[in-house]
């Protein structure tokens, strides 16, 4: 496998069956994911699927051309790197796809070698450019780089806040607690034309039911007792930017039903008065509740729920992207040593493998908890799992050995035990070549190409 860019996703587009598969074979054997597509359509729904880094597509097939794909895929908001693989190569042509945005260019037949440099510099240069994406949204301020991450679930929330921010839509973000569900929502206005005006937030939850209604809404002096003055709610306050309602969820069914009319009507009404004021507010709304089983018990507004569920994202709990920790470890880290002053240069390997095989049901916030403490108590310079929490300490290592193999003083044969393992695995798969890729982590691809190698067949 690649160790310098690992867990690479890409995407081979071929109208020829052999060459597409040819080509999946060489990148697979060297650890990258692929999806493989027969025609440019096809490709276009894997890649919206799949967010692929790199797609290596023939430039003349029926339908939709290489050159056609290369429009489509650079009008995504991170674009993966093509790389035009043809046998009808020339400088003009070459030329031609540059100008239109391909990355590379290169001839059939395919030489391996080749291939896979080519892959890993576009690789490079998408990473690269993820990064300084990433840099943007820093400088920006609007929280979104907290986010990190590069997982394909990640992505997609990154590919939907740039696409939807420009639009006036509502949008629905759901996620457990700590997912980074606000940041979404800052994230999105920032990107809006209303981010020139502040951005405002409140919890649902966190507010009596008796006083939520005059926070949303406002209320008249007199209305209640206590209300001494005239005061103005969140969506008046709120009028051309955006409105957060974290916790939406936990609304009571009246309280629904006045959020819908101000959505519907774009107008509000102050608790205790009979002026109706025009609004223009942009709303995004969180939960971590399950709507549809809430709409079914009759606890939510079906009409409200599809007010609200214009554009979804659905952020996923950390312990399901544990490969984007170790990022999200570091971030925090350059995070508390801003906040406090100190001067945490590493973070102990160790304490890395402990953080990844954490199931985190505190998501994000509780990582980013963890971390800060762990700088606070650091005595050195580099994070050691002393400095982790002890519950995080005592998770069950995994084992030196997780097969009780051990090399015989002898030495081993490495082929001829790799032909035994698949033989074996065969054996228990009863001769089914995806069920045995399964049982020994490869590619249904890889490993039929290793029982070609190996000569291994069926016996009669």
């Amino acid at each position: 496998m690649n160790d310098r860019i690992p867990l690479a996703t890409l995407l081979v587009v071929d109208d020829e069956k052999h060459q597409r598969e040819s080509l999946q074979m060489i990148l697979e054997d060297e650890g990258y994911r692929v999806s493989a597509a027969a025609d440019g359509r096809q490709a276009l729904a894997l890649a919206a699927e799949t967010h692929p880094e790199v797609v290596l597509t023939d430039l003349k097939m029926p339908g939709l051309s290489g050159m056609d794909l290369v429009r489509a895929l650079s009008e995504h908001p991170s674009p993966p790197r093509v790389i035009l693989i043809t046998a009808h190569g020339s400088v003009e042509r070459a030329r031609e796809a540059h100008r239109l945005g391909a990355f590379d260019y290169m001839s059939k037949p395919v030489v391996a070698d080749e291939l896979l440099f080519r892959v890993e510099r576009a690789l490079e240069s998408h990473r690269l450019a993820e990064k300084a994406l990433r840099l943007e949204r820093r400088l920006k301020g609007d929280g979104l780089e907290t986010a990190v991450g590069e997982s394909a679930a990640m992505r997609e929330v990154f590919r939907l806040v740039e696409k939807i921010a420009p639009t006036q839509s509502t949008v629905l973000v759901r996620g457990e607690s700590g997912t980074g569900k606000e940041l979404v929502a800052r994230a999105i206005h920032s990107r809006s034309g209303r981010s020139g005006r502040p951005f405002h937030a409140i919890n649902c939850a966190a507010i009596p039911e008796n006083l939520l209604e005059s926070e949303l809404f406002g209320h008249e002096k007199g209305s209640f007792t206590g209300a001494d003055a005239r005061k103005a709610g969140l969506f008046e306050a709120a009028s051309g930017s955006t409105l957060f309602l974290d916790e939406i969820g936990d609304l009571s069914l009246p309280l629904q039903g006045k959020i819908l009319r101000a959505l519907q009507e774009r107008e509000v009404r102050r608790v205790g008065g009979n002026e109706t004021i025009p609004v223009d507010v942009r709303v995004v709304a969180a939960t971590n509740r399950d709507l549809e089983a809430m709409m079914k018990a009759g606890q939510f507004r079906e009409d409200l729920f599809y007010r609200l569920n214009v554009i979804p994202i659905v952020l996923p709990p950390l312990r399901e992207r544990a490969s984007d920790i170790p990022a999200l470890v570091h971030r925090f880290l350059e995070k508390a040593n801003a906040t406090h002053g100190t001067g945490v240069a590493e973070i102990d390997p160790g304490v890395l493998d402990l953080l990844v095989r954490h199931p985190w049901p505190g998501n994000i916030r509780q990582l980013e908890s963890v971390v800060e403490r762990a700088v606070l108590l650091c005595e050195g310079s580099v994070v050691k799992p002393s400095d982790l929490p002890i519950e995080i300490r005592l998770q069950t290592a995994p084992a030196a050995r997780p097969y009780g193999f051990e090399i015989p003083p002898e030495g081993i044969d490495i082929e001829e035990l790799e032909r035994q393992l698949i033989v074996q695995a065969m054996e228990r798969s009863g001769w089914v070549i995806a069920k045995a890729a399964r049982f020994l982590g490869l590619t249904y691809r890889t490993l039929q190409y290793r029982l070609e190698k190996f000569g291994i067949k069926k016996p009669a």
